[in-house]
């Protein structure tokens, strides 16, 4: 069986960063990630490469940030006053991160800087402008429950429900 659309695909990853760092792994949680193709659960690069596979493969997939989690925009950068994050106190400190709503709809920020009552917040994601080197082993591949692909996601090793 090949990967396509609709087929449920677990794969083992590591993700590194051009320096050649490593930046996750499914290796470390001993499980693979499973995903439903074709319905945007994994990055668009990502997901275009693996098309036409087979259990067993293993290939090295190179994704442009914009086939990834996007190029940075400045915008997504701004101070807030402390204040803003109530009963955080002293406590906000760079890293932290917390969901708000915006015009889009929610976004994580993460607290980038703390100065003073000024609070620095991108949200971009962490990986935004970044090129992703990806090692990929496809570990399983089977044909998915109409009700995941209704719901567009996958619902257990053997397609349980949730």
């Amino acid at each position: 069986m090949q990967i396509a659309d609709n087929k449920v695909v677990a794969f083992h990853y590591t993700l590194t960063n051009n320096a050649g760092q490593t930046i996750d792994s499914s290796h470390q949680r001993q499980e693979p990630l499973t995903y439903l193709h074709g319905h945007g659960n994994i990055i668009p690069g990502l997901e275009k490469a693996l098309v036409g596979k087979a259990v067993g493969d293993k290939l090295d997939v190179t994704v442009a940030p914009e086939e990834g989690y996007g190029e940075r925009h400045d915008g997504l950068i701004q101070q807030v006053p402390a204040s803003a994050f109530e009963g955080a106190g002293d406590e906000l400190q760079p890293g932290m991160q917390f969901q708000a709503q915006t015009e889009a709809g929610p976004r994580i920020f993460t607290i980038t800087e703390v100065d003073g009552d000024q609070v620095t917040i991108d949200g971009n994601h962490p990986l935004a402008g970044e090129t992703l080197n990806f090692a990929v082993e496809i570990t399983d591949i089977r044909e998915s429950s109409e009700e995941e692909q209704q719901h567009g996601h996958v619902h257990g090793p053997d397609g349980e429900d949730h």
